[in-house]
């Protein structure tokens, strides 16, 4: 239940504020020398203020690869190359966009809670199995009870997270 809620905490970063952030860049790869890799392992990823991603490269021919492999990821974001550095301007947010982001970081918070009932589905039916091989019924139900408080705890964490990341989206 903890990993649903950090790999919601995770989908989470992806989803833009209008605020410059490097983990923006975390799933995009570039091909160095033949290898797929990160592109904040071939460059220097910082922000420069609120609104602007610099991306300074360790050697001047990855430029043009970096550059591509970010039109390919297709993150809504026109990469600037000026010869030196990649900057990346994140755009003012329309009230439509956020809307819209506002509904992707809500799925993410279902596609969590299903993850989190999917747990509790094994794990009442290894308890079921258990009784079935003699385990007491009492200690059965205090088990399940046990896992249902569990899933009303990691629901209502995972409610908070969406709660606060609408506030962070819908905040001008």
């Amino acid at each position: 239940m903890n990993g649903s809620v950090e790999h919601l905490q995770y989908e989470l970063t992806k989803v833009r504020t209008g605020k410059a952030s490097t983990t923006l860049l975390n799933d995009i790869a570039v091909s160095y020398y033949g290898a797929m890799t990160p592109v904040n392992q071939v460059a220097s990823v910082s922000t420069a203020d609120a609104r602007t991603i610099v991306i300074q490269p360790w050697e001047k021919n990855m430029l043009r690869p970096i550059e591509n492999a970010i039109f390919e990821a297709n993150i809504g974001i026109t990469p600037m190359n000026d010869g030196e550095v990649i900057r990346l301007t994140i755009p003012m947010l329309t009230e439509e966009r956020r809307r819209d982001l506002v509904k992707q970081a809500k799925h993410f918070g279902e596609e969590a809670k299903i993850s989190v009932r999917s747990i509790r589905h094994k794990a009442l039916d290894t308890i079921k199995k258990a009784v079935k091989d003699g385990f007491s019924e009492d200690g059965g139900k205090d088990m399940e009870a046990e896992v249902q408080n569990l899933v009303n705890k990691f629901t209502a964490s995972i409610d908070h997270i969406i709660e606060v990341k609408e506030k962070d989206v819908m905040h001008v």
